[in-house]
């Protein structure tokens, strides 16, 4: 049984940082692409970040480039999200979803097949 367990959000002030982990269960972990994204209140699902099976390609939305750095270590099969200068527009539940293929596009939700339960991040003072 595939299972994505995400960890490590919470309430963090405008400016601050957090790192989210997705430790993958079920699969062969470094066969598949990986992605984040996020969901606000009352929308769909928006992709934040993908990175190759090996981890050596990363892939940004352009509302993170440059403050967020996707990675993964393939011996604990464990995805991560390190969030820094965070605003409050990021606030929102941030889900790891594992592609089913290699994605043609990214923000495609059809193109993952698994996704975790989700961990809420909120960026407020």
């Amino acid at each position: 049984e595939v299972q994505l367990l995400e960890s490590g959000g919470g309430l963090v002030q405008p400016g601050g940082s957090l790192r989210l982990s997705c430790v993958a269960s079920g699969f062969t972990f470094d066969d598949y692409t990986m992605t984040w994204g996020r969901q606000f209140p009352g929308k769909g699902i928006e992709w934040v970040s993908s990175i190759s099976k090996d981890g050596s390609t990363p892939y940004y939305a352009e509302s993170v480039k440059g403050r967020f750095t996707i990675s993964r270590d393939n011996a604990k099969n464990t995805l991560y999200l390190q969030m820094d200068s965070l605003k409050s527009e990021d606030t929102a539940v941030y889900y790891c979803a594992k592609a089913w293929r290699a994605p043609e596009d990214f923000s495609d939700y059809d193109e993952y097949d698994y996704w975790g339960q989700g961990t809420q991040v909120t960026v407020s003072s």
